[in-house]
Protein backbone atom coordinates (compact mmCIF):
# COMPACT_ATOMS: atom_id res chain seq x y z
CA UNK A 1 0.00 0.00 0.00
CA UNK A 2 3.31 2.19 0.06
CA UNK A 3 2.18 3.69 -3.12
CA UNK A 4 -1.40 4.36 -2.07
CA UNK A 5 -0.33 6.10 0.57
CA UNK A 6 2.34 8.46 -1.10
CA UNK A 7 -0.16 9.50 -3.81
CA UNK A 8 -2.61 10.30 -1.21
CA UNK A 9 -0.65 12.48 0.97
CA UNK A 10 1.72 13.68 -1.31
CA UNK A 11 0.49 17.31 -1.23
CA UNK A 12 -0.85 17.22 2.15
CA UNK A 13 1.53 19.87 3.71
CA UNK A 14 -0.06 22.55 1.50
CA UNK A 15 -3.32 22.83 3.28
CA UNK A 16 -1.12 22.72 6.75
CA UNK A 17 0.14 25.94 7.55
CA UNK A 18 0.16 25.52 11.55
CA UNK A 19 2.18 21.87 10.92
CA UNK A 20 4.46 24.03 8.24
CA UNK A 21 4.86 26.80 11.31
CA UNK A 22 5.68 24.31 13.65
CA UNK A 23 8.06 22.69 11.48
CA UNK A 24 9.87 26.14 11.04
CA UNK A 25 10.05 26.70 14.70
CA UNK A 26 11.30 23.22 15.43
CA UNK A 27 13.67 24.29 12.80
CA UNK A 28 15.22 27.46 14.03
CA UNK A 29 15.72 25.68 17.68
CA UNK A 30 17.79 22.77 16.11
CA UNK A 31 19.33 24.96 13.97
CA UNK A 32 20.92 25.18 10.55
CA UNK A 33 22.80 22.17 9.60
CA UNK A 34 21.80 20.16 12.93
CA UNK A 35 21.97 16.56 12.31
CA UNK A 36 18.15 14.85 12.89
CA UNK A 37 16.81 11.61 11.99
CA UNK A 38 12.61 11.61 11.14
CA UNK A 39 11.62 8.47 12.90
CA UNK A 40 9.10 6.48 10.88
CA UNK A 41 9.84 8.69 7.84
CA UNK A 42 7.56 6.79 5.18
CA UNK A 43 7.70 8.03 2.07
CA UNK A 44 9.98 10.61 3.25
CA UNK A 45 7.80 13.50 2.47
CA UNK A 46 8.37 15.19 6.01
CA UNK A 47 12.09 14.21 5.69
CA UNK A 48 12.44 16.06 2.12
CA UNK A 49 10.82 19.64 4.22
CA UNK A 50 13.14 19.82 6.88
CA UNK A 51 16.32 19.18 5.01
CA UNK A 52 14.66 22.13 3.01
CA UNK A 53 14.58 24.36 5.85
CA UNK A 54 18.09 23.87 5.79
CA UNK A 55 18.53 20.48 8.53
CA UNK A 56 20.78 17.44 7.81
CA UNK A 57 18.23 14.92 7.93
CA UNK A 58 17.90 11.45 7.70
CA UNK A 59 15.28 9.00 8.19
CA UNK A 60 14.43 5.73 8.98
CA UNK A 61 11.26 3.30 8.69
CA UNK A 62 10.09 -0.40 8.77
CA UNK A 63 8.92 -0.39 5.26
CA UNK A 64 11.23 -1.45 2.46
CA UNK A 65 8.11 -0.31 0.06
CA UNK A 66 8.04 3.39 1.66
CA UNK A 67 11.74 3.60 1.77
CA UNK A 68 12.03 2.63 -2.06
CA UNK A 69 9.36 5.65 -2.74
CA UNK A 70 11.51 8.23 -0.21
CA UNK A 71 15.15 7.48 -1.57
CA UNK A 72 13.26 7.92 -5.05
CA UNK A 73 11.85 11.45 -4.47
CA UNK A 74 14.76 12.46 -2.15
CA UNK A 75 17.81 11.36 -4.33
CA UNK A 76 19.81 13.64 -1.81
CA UNK A 77 18.63 12.57 1.76
CA UNK A 78 19.84 9.31 3.22
CA UNK A 79 16.86 6.88 4.58
CA UNK A 80 17.71 3.52 6.43
CA UNK A 81 15.86 0.34 7.61
CA UNK A 82 15.15 -0.35 10.70
CA UNK A 83 13.09 0.20 14.29
CA UNK A 84 12.63 3.47 16.22
CA UNK A 85 12.80 1.43 19.63
CA UNK A 86 15.95 0.48 18.49
CA UNK A 87 18.52 2.78 17.21
CA UNK A 88 21.79 1.25 17.24
CA UNK A 89 23.10 2.41 14.31
CA UNK A 90 23.10 5.73 16.28
CA UNK A 91 25.22 6.40 19.83
CA UNK A 92 24.84 8.34 22.76
CA UNK A 93 24.13 11.99 21.90
CA UNK A 94 25.21 11.90 18.11
CA UNK A 95 22.02 13.55 17.42
CA UNK A 96 20.82 17.46 17.76
CA UNK A 97 16.73 16.62 16.64
CA UNK A 98 14.54 13.35 16.80
CA UNK A 99 11.41 13.89 14.59
CA UNK A 100 8.49 11.44 15.68
CA UNK A 101 5.55 13.08 13.02
CA UNK A 102 2.40 10.33 13.29
CA UNK A 103 4.74 7.77 13.96
CA UNK A 104 4.42 6.94 17.39
CA UNK A 105 0.50 6.36 16.94
CA UNK A 106 1.45 2.36 15.88
CA UNK A 107 3.22 1.73 19.18
CA UNK A 108 1.35 0.51 22.13
CA UNK A 109 1.44 2.52 24.89
CA UNK A 110 3.11 0.23 27.42
CA UNK A 111 6.30 0.49 24.94
CA UNK A 112 6.07 4.23 25.02
CA UNK A 113 8.64 4.52 27.96
CA UNK A 114 10.80 2.33 25.94
CA UNK A 115 10.61 4.29 23.12
CA UNK A 116 11.23 8.04 24.81
CA UNK A 117 14.54 6.89 26.55
CA UNK A 118 15.67 5.63 22.90
CA UNK A 119 15.03 9.59 21.69
CA UNK A 120 16.94 11.12 24.58
CA UNK A 121 19.91 8.46 24.53
CA UNK A 122 20.75 9.62 21.00
CA UNK A 123 19.98 13.15 21.80
CA UNK A 124 23.06 15.54 22.63
CA UNK A 125 22.58 17.97 25.77
CA UNK A 126 20.27 20.48 24.35
CA UNK A 127 18.78 18.78 21.59
CA UNK A 128 14.94 18.78 20.28
CA UNK A 129 12.55 16.42 19.82
CA UNK A 130 9.66 17.12 17.52
CA UNK A 131 6.46 15.02 17.86
CA UNK A 132 2.89 15.18 16.32
CA UNK A 133 -0.38 12.55 16.35
CA UNK A 134 -4.02 12.83 16.78
CA UNK A 135 -6.16 13.65 20.03
CA UNK A 136 -8.38 11.15 21.96
CA UNK A 137 -8.64 8.03 23.75
CA UNK A 138 -9.66 5.63 21.58
CA UNK A 139 -7.60 3.74 18.98
CA UNK A 140 -9.17 3.97 15.32
CA UNK A 141 -9.16 0.98 13.01
CA UNK A 142 -8.86 0.57 9.27
CA UNK A 143 -9.87 -2.71 7.66
CA UNK A 144 -8.53 -3.11 3.97
CA UNK A 145 -7.29 0.59 3.58
CA UNK A 146 -7.26 1.57 -0.35
CA UNK A 147 -7.96 -2.24 -0.61
CA UNK A 148 -5.02 -3.54 0.68
CA UNK A 149 -5.64 -6.98 3.10
CA UNK A 150 -4.15 -5.28 6.01
CA UNK A 151 -5.51 -3.45 9.15
CA UNK A 152 -3.91 -0.70 10.49
CA UNK A 153 -4.76 0.72 14.22
CA UNK A 154 -3.83 4.21 15.09
CA UNK A 155 -3.46 5.25 19.07
CA UNK A 156 -4.93 8.55 19.85
CA UNK A 157 -2.87 10.19 22.81
CA UNK A 158 -3.85 13.00 24.92
CA UNK A 159 -1.27 15.82 24.89
CA UNK A 160 -1.15 15.98 28.90
CA UNK A 161 -0.52 12.22 29.04
CA UNK A 162 2.53 12.30 26.38
CA UNK A 163 3.95 15.07 28.36
CA UNK A 164 4.09 13.18 31.34
CA UNK A 165 5.52 10.62 29.78
CA UNK A 166 8.01 12.55 28.01
CA UNK A 167 9.68 14.25 31.24
CA UNK A 168 9.63 11.38 33.68
CA UNK A 169 11.82 9.93 30.79
CA UNK A 170 14.25 13.25 30.91
CA UNK A 171 12.94 15.52 28.38
CA UNK A 172 11.47 19.88 29.56
CA UNK A 173 8.62 20.53 27.58
CA UNK A 174 9.17 23.37 24.91
CA UNK A 175 6.03 23.90 23.60
CA UNK A 176 2.89 21.98 22.99
CA UNK A 177 0.29 23.13 20.33
CA UNK A 178 -3.19 21.76 19.89
CA UNK A 179 -5.12 22.42 16.45
CA UNK A 180 -8.70 21.54 16.10
CA UNK A 181 -10.11 18.66 13.26
CA UNK A 182 -10.36 20.16 10.16
CA UNK A 183 -13.29 18.58 8.80
CA UNK A 184 -13.49 19.89 5.78
CA UNK A 185 -9.92 17.44 5.04
CA UNK A 186 -12.39 14.66 6.74
CA UNK A 187 -10.89 14.91 10.05
CA UNK A 188 -12.32 13.74 13.29
CA UNK A 189 -9.90 14.78 16.32
CA UNK A 190 -7.64 17.24 16.98
CA UNK A 191 -4.11 16.89 16.58
CA UNK A 192 -1.17 17.63 18.90
CA UNK A 193 2.20 19.15 18.04
CA UNK A 194 4.84 18.64 20.91
CA UNK A 195 8.50 19.93 21.20
CA UNK A 196 10.73 19.19 23.88
CA UNK A 197 14.09 19.51 24.62
CA UNK A 198 17.03 17.41 26.40
CA UNK A 199 18.22 19.26 29.42
CA UNK A 200 21.70 20.42 28.79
Amino acid sequence: MADDYADLFRDEAAGQPLERAVMRAYSELVGAGGRVIDLGCGPGRVTGYLAALGLSVSGLDLSKSMLAIARRENPGIRFEQGSMLKLDGHADGSLDGVVCWYSSIHTPVGELPGLFAEFLRVLAPGGHLLMGFQVGDVPRRHDRPWGHPVALDFERRRPERMIELLTAAGFAEQSRTVREANTERGETTPHAFLILRKPL
